[in-house]
This record gives C-alpha cells, sequence and structure tokens, in this order.
C-alpha cells in the first residue's frame, strides 16, 4: 500500500495538519469553537485572553497559514516539509502552554497535541 510506503503516511499527517490549521484560521476565524482557550467566541478574543496584542494574532496567524501551504507544498516539494512542520510544531507547543496559562481542561488542548505530536513525527521521520 503506496501510503505506508516512504512518506505516504507523512504526506498524509501533512495534508491533516494543513487543512486543519486553514480552517481554523480562514473559515472559523470569528467562530466560536470548543477548542476555544477561556470562554472566546473568535480568534482574537481567545488571543487578548492570553494577555496577547493584536500584532501577535496577525503575526501568528500568516506564519500558521504560511507553514500549513508549506506542509501542503511539501507533498510535491520535500525541502519544505521539515522548515514547516517545525514551525507548526512550535506553535502548537506555545498553543499548549497558553491553554495551561489559562487553566483550560486539557480537553482544549487536544488539537495542539495532536499536531504537535504529528509534526515532530514528520521532522524525525522525514526522509
Amino acid at each position: 500500500m503506496e501510503l505506508l510506503e516512504g512518506n505516504g503516511i507523512l504526506s498524509a499527517f501533512q495534508a491533516v495538519i494543513a487543512l486543519s490549521v486553514l480552517k481554523v484560521w480562514l473559515i472559523n476565524f470569528n467562530k466560536p469553537t470548543r477548542w476555544r482557550g477561556g470562554n472566546a467566541m473568535s480568534m482574537r478574543e481567545e488571543f487578548e485572553a492570553y494577555g496577547l496584542p493584536d500584532w501577535v494574532l496577525y503575526m501568528v496567524g500568516f506564519l500558521k497559514v504560511a507553514f500549513s501551504l508549506g506542509l501542503l507544498a511539501g507533498i510535491w516539494f520535500p525541502e519544505l516539509v521539515v522548515t514547516s512542520a517545525t514551525g507548526i510544531a512550535f506553535f502548537m507547543f506555545f498553543a499548549i502552554l497558553m491553554h495551561i496559562k489559562l487553566k483550560d481542561p486539557i480537553v482544549k488542548s487536544i488539537p495542539a497535541i495532536t499536531f504537535l505530536t504529528l509534526s515532530i513525527l514528520i521532522v524525525l521521520l522525514f526522509e
């Protein structure tokens, strides 16, 4: 099965991470989700709950979208994969710390934990 050969499973991880992050930042930006920190109903409210200024919101959003596009493009341009996965891992690590800062229940960190884990696997296993 091709998915299990070479970097096939890693390409699937790349697509899952990238499409999920793009959905959060481009489609669900102003929508409430059960994963938002604190009692936030939008991405802006979530960053306010974390005590972060607007410029951080825009910088994080730009970089997460760029790294997600890099993961998708990396399916065809492998030189983009490790940098993009490392960038996503960095932001997911800090997302977990922000949830801890707010004393959110662990369930709110599940997406960040999942994407951090998958990103680390990509970095460690990519050929």
